[in-house]
């Protein structure tokens, strides 16, 4: 009797935390969980469905949103949202082509030697990235303008100068030094989706393991208590603008080279799908908590549905309903995520 009175409360204290670290794994990494049952059913039920040169494709075809996607990320973590990362990449795109182009509106820059043309129009592309995002992050933070006004205004005039800048002409003709991105491979696979996946590691070190990843998160999670503390809230947060403008550059740079050039309505309705992907990765709208695995499944589960009704010959509109579903489905989600974790962790 007097033993099992003194190992009861002893097994009663350790399941409790057991279930709370299962319960955290679960919550963490449900999108996981979905992704690969997504993949499991189209395997069972797609024809040809289960094949590495798919998966490669899968990968590949994440590239842009997926890119777009970490710098929408680190600005929700830090409790603001850039909604001007679509117009951006389509601007970097256009200025890249136009400098560079032979074909349309280009001006057929020629750069000797030739390989010149590929880090000079990186550069290029990475520069439009973070003057727009400098403009936005001191708007942010010096004036205090919500960052959802401030960004949704640089959404329409970047796309609109994309406009006037190619008088809505296409521009093509770009030099095969700048398309190498686009081309090669390296061990099977498309040197853009190499890109992606260094995106990820990047960022995804830099989120977990510096100071800058951790003060964004606190900010997020309390901005006041933050700068409290004695942390420049503010350089963190017009760094974070930056950071995301330039990522929204570079992936207009492999958006460029994909395409051999640039139309004005370059990557239109990709902000939505990026958008979906940041929130059904566990991205908190409320912001202080996210992981970019998470992002990166919700990349690959959106381009794994889009890839799959292609396969099944399915209207493109399909694609819309379905996004439109899951990106409604994961704010429910992260609302039932918080809930649990407030009542059980």
């Amino acid at each position: 009797m007097t033993t099992e009175t003194a190992t009861a409360p002893h097994n009663s204290s350790e399941m409790p935390a057991r279930r709370r670290q299962v319960l955290e794994f679960l919550l963490d990494n449900l999108v996981w969980l979905i992704l690969i049952v997504v993949l499991a059913v189209f395997s069972a039920s797609i024809d040809q469905f289960l094949q590495i040169g798919i998966f490669i494709n899968i990968l590949q075809n994440s590239t842009f949103i997926g890119i777009i996607a970490v710098g929408l990320s680190l600005t929700l973590i830090a409790g603001h949202m850039d909604l001007s990362i679509e117009s951006v990449m389509a601007l970097a795109a256009m200025v890249v082509a136009l400098t560079f182009g032979t074909g349309g509106a280009g001006g057929a820059l020629a750069l000797e030697p030739a390989w010149l043309a590929f880090p000079v129009s990186l550069l290029m592309a990475l520069a439009v990235g973070a003057i727009v995002g400098t403009i936005n992050g001191v708007l942010v933070v010096r004036l205090s303008i919500n960052a959802f006004i401030v960004t949704l205004a640089s959404f329409i005039w970047a796309r609109g100068l994309v406009v006037a800048l190619s008088g809505g002409r296409s521009v093509y003709g770009l030099p095969d030094s700048m398309r190498v991105m686009a081309i090669d491979h390296i061990y099977g696979i498309p040197l853009l989706a190499w890109m992606l996946i260094l995106v990820y590691i990047v960022f995804a070190f830099i989120l977990a393991k510096t100071p800058f990843g951790r003060h964004l998160m606190m900010i997020g999670g309390n901005e006041v208590a933050t700068y409290r503390a004695g942390i420049k809230v503010g350089a963190i947060v017009t760094a974070t603008f930056v950071l995301s403008g330039m990522l929204a550059g570079f992936a207009g740079w492999l958006l460029a080279s994909r395409t051999a050039g640039a139309t004005a309505n370059l990557g239109i309705g990709m902000l939505f799908q990026a958008f979906a992907a940041v929130v059904i990765g566990g991205v908190s709208l409320k912001g202080g908590q996210g992981r970019l695995s998470g992002v990166f499944a919700g990349v690959l589960l959106l381009s794994s549905i889009q890839t799959a009704i292609n396969v099944m010959g399915m209207p493109p509109h399909y694609t819309q309903m379905i996004q439109g579903g899951l990106v409604l489905a994961a704010v429910l989600l992260d609302t039932m995520k918080n809930t649990i974790r407030r009542r059980y962790l």
